[in-house]
């Protein structure tokens, strides 16, 4: 094993020994190298005043060398801002703009040992992370039945890992935190687990209330107690869009400091949260109690980072960078906000109405970009597909009952029309006409 990679398991091993217990093979094998391209280009940056002939790009009078067509459209942009390589853990700045914004947003967080946010390629490429440094095969993922796809293609396919699901709702049609106990009880003999919880949840929508988050927080408790090392992964992806009664926080801040078994990581990002999908911004924090062992896997974490994009994308940084400083950002958030609460009070309206009888129920949401029926007298896939060919609508189906639809890019006036398009589907099918367009 690289002297560096051993250096930061000791590390971690002195200082939160749990912690070491949970990496993978990989988790415990890679490191972010010290003498390298990066590293001896970083002390350039710092002592190279006449000629830095270090890093691989190219300059033209003291600015990055770049193409007036392309500048022509940033102008607005300082050249180093957007055409350097952004550092592997992202631009110093937006890291502590990041972290400053999630303290705000999250008082539990507040006392608690957090590392710095570390810039990833979205959200996605943080679970990916995750999954690198704390997946190996065998281990197991769990999380609710109701869930989002790609969890089984990065910890399941790429990494080997176990899916262990448990019902999202209990029959009060609340979160079901005797589930998620049950499952993270029955890993004693494998003595670890990975947990995946996602709210505003996709595909449901579904956030929990307080006494609920107090049962999430309570079963891991439990788990590490009866000494299963847990890592707590929180996937905030539609972080804030919490439209009625429900926790307004991350779990992430209750995990931390949680238990020695316990390894509470933080996903999130500007994606969804502020509306730019296509910038690929996210971030990935980790919790703990010793700076020290948070450190050491930061290191870990970028030595993920340089072995796979090497780094993420510099301009979309300084975009959100940008925007979350400007004096504007909170009101122009604030009336985005608006327009998805309406969205979503006018789809729960709709279906409260009584108009489209007894052909489905819908499953609790309150918050996020997404609801799910529960279809009673129809198949999901029949009527997904009796939607496109006959009334040019797309939505997910999911299972043999479950149709998920995006309330958050159909604009207020045409939600009524939407159901009343999947309530005539649902009656075709019903009627045994869906083959006919």
């Amino acid at each position: 094993m690289n002297p560096l990679a051993q250096q930061l398991n000791e590390t971690i091993e002195r200082e939160q020994p749990r912690y070491a217990e949970m990496l993978s093979g990989l988790g415990k094998a890679i490191y972010f190298p010290k003498v390298g391209i990066l590293s001896q280009s970083a002390e350039a940056k710092q002592k190279a005043k006449t000629y830095n002939a270090t890093i691989g790009i190219a300059t033209e009078n003291g600015k990055p060398m770049h193409l007036k067509v392309i500048q022509d459209k940033l102008s607005a942009y300082d050249p180093k801002d957007i055409y350097e390589y952004a550092p592997p853990a992202g631009k110093p700045e937006l890291r502590t703009v990041w972290r400053d914004k999630m303290l705000k947003e999250n008082p539990s967080i507040a006392g608690k040992t957090i590392s710095l946010p570390i810039a990833t390629n979205a959200l996605t490429h943080g679970l990916s992370i995750v999954a690198d440094l704390f997946a190996d095969a065998g281990d197991a993922v769990i999380l609710p039945d109701k869930n989002w796809e790609n969890y089984e293609l990065t910890f399941g396919v790429r990494r080997g890992a176990v899916m262990v699901e448990y019902p999202l709702y209990d029959k009060d049609n609340r979160f079901n935190a005797a589930g998620l106990r049950d499952a993270l009880l029955a890993q004693k003999d494998k003595g670890k687990a990975i947990v995946l919880l996602n709210f505003p949840n996709n595909p449901t929508g579904y956030t929990p209330g307080t006494e609920e988050c107090e049962a999430i927080v309570a079963a891991i408790k439990d788990a590490a107690d009866a000494g299963i090392n847990v890592v707590a992964v929180t996937d905030d992806a539609y972080f804030g869009l919490f439209f009625e009664d429900s926790v307004h926080e991350s779990l992430f801040g209750r995990l931390c400091g949680l238990h020695e078994r316990v390894l509470p990581i933080k996903v999130d990002g500007a994606t969804k949260e502020e509306y730019v999908w296509g910038f690929r911004v996210g971030f990935i924090t980790y919790g703990g109690s010793s700076e020290a062992a948070l450190a050491a896997l930061e290191q870990k974490t970028l030595g993920i980072i340089r072995a796979t994009i090497s780094s993420g994308p510099h301009p979309s940084q300084t975009f959100v960078l940008d925007a979350l400083k400007s004096p504007d950002f909170e009101a122009q958030k604030a009336e985005k906000f608006a327009i998805m609460k309406r969205r979503a009070n006018k789809v729960k309206q709709l279906l409260d109405s009584g108009k489209y009888g007894a052909e489905w129920t819908y499953y609790p949401f309150n918050s996020g970009y997404f609801m799910c029926l529960k279809l009673l007298t129809a198949d999901a896939e029949a009527v997904r597909q009796r939607l496109l060919d006959q009334y040019q609508v797309g939505t997910i189906a999911l299972g043999p009952t479950d149709l998920r639809v995006a309330f958050s890019c159909i604009e207020e006036p045409y939600l009524e029309d939407l159901f009343d398009r999947i309530y005539q589907a649902v009656l075709d099918v019903k009627a045994g006409v869906a083959s006919r367009t």
